[in-house]
């Protein structure tokens, strides 16, 4: 669950970087960069994991679904927090610098 999760918001970021204009302004780019890189790693888990297990890999509880659904939410929730923290840090509309010079 939470490879299909974090693809879901890797695609789902990506759609957004190629519809808005002012992509470069909100440094969506960083936002697809870090969703898919949270895809590629749990892809590579999920191999590795699938190669230890193989069919079995698929014959999981209700609660280790939860468990990696809540994980997965936590981890685009966390990539969402670290893109506000780059939009914040690079303030490309400039409103906290002039906060700042008041």
């Amino acid at each position: 669950m939470t490879l299909l999760i974090t693809i879901f918001a890797a695609i789902a970021s990506t759609i957004l970087w190629y519809a808005c204009k002012k992509r470069d302004t909100y440094k969506l780019g960083t936002l697809c960069l870090i969703f898919w890189g949270a895809s590629l790693m749990w892809f590579v888990d999920f191999i590795a994991e699938y190669a230890e297990l193989k069919a079995d890999y698929f014959v999981q509880s209700f609660s280790d679904i939860l468990n990696d659904s809540l994980l997965g939410l936590a981890v685009v929730a966390l990539g969402l927090i670290v893109w506000l923290i780059v939009l914040i840090i690079k303030d490309p509309k400039g409103v906290i610098k002039s906060k700042f010079n008041k």
